[in-house]
């Protein structure tokens, strides 16, 4: 549960990064070219709607009317012949992507503006003139950087004739187009030509819509005009259009329940939609590129002009009640200044001519299937919730598991956003969940594991400090199954230390007092041999093994040892001073030789500890004690080539269960620290050993009294008076040569 909580908060750092990396410019342009670039790639191309027809000024119509390359050369009678036909036909709006600002003949002028006057549906262009246009458009505001100085209506006649005109612009190349406004912040509000074709194109629904407001906001269908044609002809369509969207917009909940009553009277519920979502929408919409050029149906000005004509033979082209746009448009590079770098441009390397662009616009906002991002609160809890799943597989899996399953979720999340946009043009975001928050973390969840890992490590080796020597610990970092098998044969000294009458004091004991006092003595018996460089191998009960190891034999090492010993006393004496009532008297034996150093067990249970004759014998030194009174006996294998210490040579022992006797030494101080008593006591006592050796029981026991008494009470000589007694009675028998043999541990 931990675990899962703390991949939940890494999780919500995820999701607060990627929201963080979604509010920065650059990361919201690379979403859009790449992000909104892959969902487009993964549908592919999509059958336009048949609603809207561009009618192409192309080569292929220059060529075939024996006409200039360039369209502005164009005569404007041939516009004028163009609009009668298509109005012959039957289209019910026609929109013109071409400039006409510039008079020409009266004659040619005169035929369009007469042409136009009497179709009642054309739309013209407005030219924008800007400082500044850049295709960076921010969420709320819209391009950001365009700064429009004057907009230049058609020649007065045509204006006059038009039933509007408006503007649109698009970024030139080398930039993407993705976007358009809708209406045109920059020049007062004004509606760009696709929703003024849209309004026009679904003037006969108005009607339907004002019955439908009147139900729902009374006071707001009051403002709105009876006959939108008569508001259109006296006021214009862009004040008309202008109007019909402040209503909208002064009500936000007014375009919801217009849209449930339209969908409740079931008649023209989709087109009153898609102009509910156009007036209370943005100012700019994301275009829903159909495919590469030609996409949307295209028709040669030529052939337009044949429709209806006996030279109409094998136009397929029916045009009634649809909207046609005419422009430049060709389907070759970008040649023609009028063209533009799309998302399917990396396709085919065509760029799109701006006429199609503007009947991709309208036919998104006519079926209301404009790319349509998430909202900014959808998007951020969105990327939340993502960041929590990428956290808690990164997490909770190995890394191999997190890397498969971060791929799969990866997969799975671009599938959803693939057929969200394919089935309704929803834009969830790509590049930040899978480009950034998706590798973020899995890189941060190996991170937060290494760390984890490694402060782990750190806190295993510290115990296992506690417990093996250092190069042990780092052979199990690195190999923890060999050193079960493994060890090492070397010269150590060993240190064994052992409480006196341990049992009566913790009978008198609970458990957690005996506890508490363990732990002081422990600390207290420990410290001195840290410090000399010993190493607690084990510890049972009341006994204390400590080893000193090295190569070979070291004299060095067997010195730390005995300065271990001499102050574990110090430090023993000092425990029994300051803790009351309860004493710990410790005997101390130490004896140095070869050891086996490793681990010990079998099955699934092994410790690290030591073996080995040399540590046999240490342990019955310390038994040694016992019987003689002792506090420290070491061996004379310690004492080679030491001369600064003070000991006394206690004699040679057959300890029990062993073969070979052991020379054993009381060690007594170091050499500065004795008194002259000490010296003539040792001495007196070296005398009565030799009497002994040599079987002179009397002498040796007169003088193992004096030893007594010079030591104000002496057990090594009272153990030696009990012997010669015995002796006396029952001598040993055959070549004996000072061996005392002990029955008992």
């Amino acid at each position: 549960m931990l675990r899962l909580l703390k991949a939940a908060a890494f999780g919500l750092l995820l999701g607060l990064l990627g929201n963080i990396a979604n509010v920065y410019e650059d990361m919201r342009k690379l979403e859009e070219h790449v992000g909104l670039g892959l969902l487009f790639h993964l549908r592919g191309p999509a059958k336009a709607p048949a609603d809207a027809v561009v009618v192409a000024i192309d080569r292929e119509s220059s060529e075939r009317l024996n006409l200039s390359n360039n369209p502005d050369r164009w005569p404007r009678s041939l516009h004028a012949r163009l609009i009668e036909n298509l109005s012959r036909v039957g289209a019910r709006v026609v929109v013109f992507d071409l400039y006409f600002a510039e008079p020409r003949s009266p004659e040619d002028d005169g035929a369009l503006a007469e042409a136009i006057k009497k179709a009642g549906n054309v739309v013209l262009a407005e030219q924008l003139r800007a400082k500044e246009i850049t295709s960076s458009i921010d969420a709320d505001t819209g391009p950001s950087g365009h700064r429009i100085v004057e907009t230049l209506k058609p020649i007065e006649p045509l204006t006059q004739s038009a039933f509007a005109t408006a503007p649109f612009v698009l970024p030139r190349i080398p930039v993407r187009v993705s976007q358009y406004w809708t209406f045109q912040t920059g020049a007062g509000d004004s509606p760009t030509f696709p929703v003024v074709a849209l309004q026009l194109y679904t003037l006969p629904v108005y009607p339907e819509i004002r019955a439908l407001l009147s139900k729902a906001r009374p006071e707001q269908a009051a403002r709105l005009p009876q006959d939108a044609n008569a508001a259109i002809e006296s006021a214009g369509a862009s004040r008309f259009i202008r109007d019909l969207r402040q209503v909208f917009h002064s009500d936000r909940e007014v375009g919801d329940q217009l849209a449930r009553l339209a969908v409740a009277s079931g008649s023209n519920h989709k087109t009153i939609g898609a102009l509910i979502s156009l007036y209370t929408g943005a100012n700019h919409q994301y275009i829903n590129f159909y495919g590469p050029p030609r996409s949307v149906t295209t028709l040669p000005f030529y052939r337009a002009l044949q429709l209806g004509t006996d030279g109409a033979n094998g136009v397929p082209v029916d045009l009634r009640g649809k909207a046609v746009f005419v422009g430049l448009s060709e389907n070759l590079l970008a040649e023609r200044q009028d063209s533009f770098h799309t998302v399917f441009s990396t396709t085919n390397g065509v760029f799109i001519s701006g006429v199609e662009i503007a009947a991709t616009a309208f036919l998104n906002l006519l079926t209301n299937t404009s790319v349509k991002p998430l909202r900014p609160s959808h998007q951020v809890m969105m990327l939340l919730v993502w960041g929590v799943i990428v956290a808690i597989i990164c997490r909770l899996l190995t890394p191999l598991g997190a890397a498969i399953g971060i791929l799969l979720s990866g997969a799975a999340y671009l599938f959803a956003a693939s057929y969200q946009f394919r089935a309704d043009a929803v834009w969830l975001p790509i590049v930040v969940p899978l480009f950034v928050q998706a590798p973020v973390g899995y890189i941060g969840a190996l991170l937060w594991d290494y760390f984890e890992i490694n402060t782990e490590r750190k806190n295993i080796r510290q115990a296992l400090g506690y417990y093996v020597p250092e190069d042990v610990v780092t052979q199990l970092a690195r190999n923890v199954v060999d050193i079960r098998r493994d060890g090492q044969t070397v010269y150590g000294v060993c240190l064994f230390a052992d409480i006196a009458g341990y049992t009566p004091v913790s009978e008198a004991m609970t458990p957690r007092e005996l506890s508490d006092v363990m732990h002081k003595y422990l600390e207290a018996t420990f410290a001195p041999i840290h410090k000399h460089g010993g190493l607690v191998i084990d510890l049972k009960g009341d006994s204390i093994l400590a080893i000193w190891r090295g190569s070979s034999d070291d004299l060095m090492l067997r010195r730390k040892a005995c300065e271990a010993a001499l102050e574990v006393a110090d430090a023993v004496r000092r425990f029994n001073q300051s803790n009351g009532a309860v004493k710990l008297p410790t005997r101390v034996s130490v004896h140095a030789g070869t050891i086996f150093l490793g681990s010990i067990g079998a099955g699934a249970h092994y410790e690290y500890g030591v073996t080995g004759d040399t540590v046999t014998t240490a342990s019955r030194l310390d038994g040694l004690n016992k019987h003689l009174g002792t506090n420290i006996l070491v061996s004379a294998e310690v004492l080679r080539d030491l001369t600064d210490f003070l000991a006394r040579e206690i004699g040679t022992f057959l300890l029990q269960g062993k073969t070979q006797p052991v020379v054993a030494h009381e060690l007594i101080c170091r050499a500065a620290d004795c008194a002259d008593r000490q010296k003539t006591a040792y001495t007196t006592f070296a005398e009565a050993r030799q009497a002994f050796e040599r079987r002179e029981w009397a002498d040796a026991s007169e003088k193992f009294t004096q030893s007594d008494i010079l030591f104000n009470g002496d057990g090594v000589s009272r153990f030696y008076l009990k012997l010669c007694a015995e002796y006396r009675s029952n001598p040993p028998l055959g070549e004996w040569n000072g061996t005392i043999a002990m029955d008992e541990k």
